[in-house]
């Protein structure tokens, strides 16, 4: 039984007229802002001069200034954390309801995810699913320094994050013997199945169904560096005849169409050659970028951000439904040295054209 018991204020809903009221435009267009290496390196050393934290956590949020202070993300539904492990140091145990992807700048460790061993070095990229259970170890010589992308600011936008320190065990399906007898009474399945409705393929689906689905399985993946560097030279060796943008996105067969790298992300590492200019798009999806190798800029509604190897900046959404060149978002890596970057898109949100 649920044992979930809360006293509720009365309280009492009201109406809004809207009456001949034309739809527009009210959303909040956040700034782009560029944290350059320094400030990050700063803060860096500020956390690694800690006393080390009773959980092992040396971490801080990069947040936007628009942010909800009860939801403070880098974007929109957005959340990017900082995080230091001096060497022979490892984190507590943590688990929560929201999806990670996970990208080290410095160093080298390994991190324990849902029973898997992750071993990473410098530009890893690695994902952890929903509710799995992790800790990080630096297990070498360097700082080691992640950043670390979550959904937390969407969830606790929606008041149903849920966070867990220091979990005493794995979760895993409780076997409910109960549940089996009562899942196997005829008079709980209904005799009539999935039901069609008209001809263009509406169904009914019956109870038993729509509290039970098909579970699918989301696996801690890890993406070395090394491997993704090889093809992303590939792309380079093509010359300026290629007209395509050169970039491969880290993709998570469990996404399925939606290609994401988890359900809430997708994440592309891209390389752009000197004077290369990426062709002008848009999107709804807040788009956070980490360079790591070259310098360059970006233009986003027409405002030029300058950014180097180090740097992290968020693109913000530029998706206003225009023409007008101001919604456009273009990137020029300099003329003498390639880019590398990182980018990491909110993909439950995102349109690109």
């Amino acid at each position: 039984m649920n044992e979930f018991n809360k006293d509720f204020q009365d309280m009492q809903g009201r109406f809004s007229d809207r009456s001949g009221h034309r739809a527009r435009d009210e959303n909040v267009y956040w700034t782009p802002i560029v944290v350059v290496k320094r400030e990050i390196d700063a803060e860096t050393e500020r956390l690694a001069s800690l006393p080390r934290p009773a959980n092992g956590r040396r971490e801080s949020l990069i947040v936007h200034p628009l942010a909800e202070a009860n939801a403070p993300g880098f974007a929109p539904g957005i959340q990017v954390k900082l995080s230091v492990l001096k060497p022979g140091e490892k984190s507590a145990a943590f688990r929560h309801n929201a999806t990670e992807v996970n990208f080290c700048i410095r160093g080298s460790g390994h991190t324990l995810v849902a029973g898997k061993r992750i071993a990473f070095a410098q530009y890893d990229v690695w994902n952890h699913p929903s509710y799995a259970v992790y800790r990080h170890v630096n297990d070498g010589k360097d700082l080691q320094v992640r950043l670390a992308y979550s959904n937390v600011p969407l969830l606790q936008h929606m008041q149903v994050y849920l966070p867990e320190d220091e979990p005493a065990v794995e979760l895993h399906p409780v076997e409910d013997t109960g549940e089996k007898t009562r899942s196997g009474d005829p008079r709980r399945k209904s005799p009539y199945g999935m039901i069609r409705i008209g001809a263009d393929g509406g169904m009914l689906m019956p109870y038993e169904i729509l509290i039970n689905p098909e579970a699918v399985v989301s696996k801690p993946l890890h993406f070395p560096w090394k491997e993704v560097k090889r093809e992303l030279d590939k792309l380079e060796a093509l010359g300026k005849e290629y007209a395509g943008r050169r970039l491969y996105m880290m993709y998570n067969p469990v996404t399925g169409r939606t290609n994401g790298i988890t359900p809430n992300f997708f994440a592309t590492m891209t390389i752009r050659p000197p004077k290369i200019v990426d062709r002008p798009h848009r999107h709804v999806s807040a788009a956070i970028n980490y360079y790591f190798h070259g310098k360059g800029y970006s233009t986003v509604a027409g405002n030029r951000y300058e950014w180097a190897a180090g740097d992290l900046m968020l693109s913000a959404r530029a998706g206003r439904c225009t023409t007008t060149p101001r919604t456009t978002i273009t990137c020029t890596s300099s003329p003498s040295r390639t880019s590398r970057s990182i980018s990491l898109w909110s993909r439950s949100f995102g349109r690109r054209a």
